[in-house]
């Protein structure tokens, strides 16, 4: 099942599977901003991550004494949500822990994803919830894809990614089975632009730490057409895209994959969030045409 959200500026399509935005189309502009999800690169949009985000050592952790398997970004993408709400300009979809989940995440919890639209922006929010007795350990985040080039008179080399503070950027690298390694790497100095190549994703992704950045723009000076992506309070973010696709992945992450030395203890992961019995956490990303 697919639901729409829709005003004078924007239309959006969400797949009830995995909550997953499909489409993001401008109507003033008549142009989709979204990655098509095209298999022969890549097939998904823009996966929900939850209850980890990337990769553990052997698809494996541990808590309590036991040991749970997890397969990279966790379970929620491939989950059928309900739609719990449904506004004239806002979506809830919710997905429940059930008898499946704990069996590989022993932990009862609440997930919602909430897409907003105003004007020509559309914010999406994560909400977790911890419905269990006891303290609830999850990463949670967004893998949004997005078509480049923008139009057809234009290719992937004339765009380029512009963060609103200046950085110098040292990726983390990806080692054998997607974990951190534990030495960065400088990517860009002293700059707020990464020029988009498919070279720069030779390597697979690059994994940035605690930017000062809260905000990147996806553009390019051959065409008028812009697309703002705001991610604060994400401490981690990920830019990727498959080999030769035409697509830039912007991924605003709490929680980042196990590194090459992490004992797989799940209380002592980087990035993990801890959230007591009760609590609620809630972030937000945003995206803004034009």
């Amino acid at each position: 099942m697919t639901y729409f959200l829709e005003n004078d500026y924007l239309k959006v399509a969400i797949r009830q599977k995995g909550a997953e935005l499909v489409s993001l189309y401008h109507k003033e502009t008549h142009l989709e901003y979204l990655w098509s999800g095209d298999p022969a690169f890549w097939a998904k949009h823009s996966p929900i991550l939850f209850p980890i985000v990337g990769a553990l050592q052997n698809n494996e952790y541990h808590y309590e004494g036991n040991s749970y398997k997890l397969s990279r970004h966790g379970f929620a993408r491939d989950m059928e949500f309900e739609l719990e709400a449904e506004g004239e300009s806002d979506l809830t979809f919710l997905l429940k822990s059930n008898a499946e989940t704990m069996a590989v995440y022993p932990f009862e919890f609440r997930l919602r994803v909430i897409y907003t639209l105003r004007q020509n922006e559309l914010s999406v929010q994560y909400k977790v919830t911890n419905h269990d007795s006891k303290d609830l350990f999850f990463s949670v985040g967004g893998h949004p894809a997005f078509r480049v080039p923008f139009t057809d008179e234009t290719q992937y080399t004339d765009y380029y990614l512009e963060f609103n503070e200046t950085e110098d950027f040292h990726r983390w690298p990806l080692a054998e089975g997607g974990l951190i390694d534990v030495t960065p790497e400088p990517v860009v100095e002293n700059s707020n632009r990464i020029a988009l190549s498919h070279e720069l994703f030779a390597e697979d992704a690059l994994v940035f730490k605690h930017l000062k950045s809260t905000s990147v723009t996806l553009k390019s000076d051959q065409v008028p057409y812009q697309l703002k992506f705001d991610f604060e309070d994400f401490p981690y973010l990920g830019i990727w895209a498959a080999p030769k696709a035409p697509f830039v992945c912007i991924e605003p992450w709490c929680g980042i994959a196990d590194s090459v030395t992490h004992d797989q203890n799940l209380e002592t992961k980087e990035g993990i969030n801890r959230l007591a019995a009760g609590e609620v956490f809630e972030r937000t990303w945003k995206v803004t045409l034009s």
